[in-house]
């Protein structure tokens, strides 16, 4: 049996919930081999980001290459990238190794800290997004990467449709941020048709790192060879599942359950 391979490029989080140790659970519980390239180390548990130490574009690419010229991967995340600098070299690297690539927008942490610089924002939608594969923003971040406002259903799909025409294949807008009315809705657009998934909407404070975990779980699923359809619908599980059994650990904004999804199937 070939074992699949996926790279995360991303910043390290001290108390396991997101960034790297987010994705990498992740992989593993999908069955795919996981690496990284580390982009910033964070101090950081549920009560919020303590400090930043962004690690130099060297020493970022210099993981990328180690990595890619040995295991190359099937598929490859971002997530907090921090720098316009970095962001380019990623898209070079990408261009360089044909890297299909799932680009998590990370601007903004849970308790509220900045987790990307301004400048950045315009490197993404110039070298990042036209050479990505796929980009999975949640309501706040597609505002700032369209400009745009959203709060209607309508505004989502506008949304998505420009973000699309930055040059990525597939757009996933993660609804966890809009109004719920005891639902969430996630939507994949294909520059064709919209396709959406409605789960209900849990009540707790324990959803720290979905956006990275579904981003992982979408590039695991693409890296085994599977069309963004099923990669979407097994992403969308996997974190309803994640949230649905929390871990009930930290006083803060508390980790979701990496178990849960295949602690389910053991279990029917």
């Amino acid at each position: 049996m070939t074992i699949k391979k996926a790279l995360t490029i991303a910043g390290s989080d001290s108390g396991g919930g997101a960034g790297i140790q987010a994705d990498l659970k992740t992989f593993q519980e999908l069955g795919v081999y996981g690496m990284s390239a580390i982009t910033a180390i964070t101090a950081q548990n549920t009560l919020g980001v303590h400090g930043i130490y962004p690690l130099s574009t060297e020493a970022l690419t210099s993981q990328i290459d180690a990595v890619a010229e040995d295991l190359l991967p099937d598929a490859v995340k971002t997530g907090m990238l921090w720098s316009a600098e970095m962001i380019s070299a990623v898209a070079e690297k990408t261009v360089q190794y044909e890297f299909k690539l799932i680009v998590d927008p990370v601007m903004i942490a849970k308790g509220g800290a900045s987790l990307l610089n301004e400048d950045a924002v315009s490197a993404m939608k110039t070298h990042l997004l036209p050479v990505s594969y796929a980009v999975t923003p949640n309501i706040p971040e597609a505002e700032v990467l369209t400009g745009t406002r959203i709060q209607t259903k309508e505004d989502r799909y506008r949304a998505a449709q420009l973000l699309y025409e930055l040059g990525t294949k597939y757009v996933v807008i993660k609804g966890g941020h809009g109004p719920s009315g005891g639902l969430i809705t996630d939507l994949l657009y294909d520059g064709k048709g919209f396709i959406e998934v409605t789960n209900e909407h849990i009540d707790t404070k324990h959803t720290h790192g979905t956006g990275c975990t579904f981003a992982a779980a979408l590039t695991a699923e693409i890296a085994k060879g599977r069309s963004m359809k099923e990669a979407f619908e097994t992403a969308e599980t996997f974190v309803h599942e994640a949230i649905k059994y929390p871990l009930h650990i930290g006083a803060g904004h508390g980790p979701t359950n990496h178990f849960a999804y295949q602690q389910n199937r053991l279990n029917t």
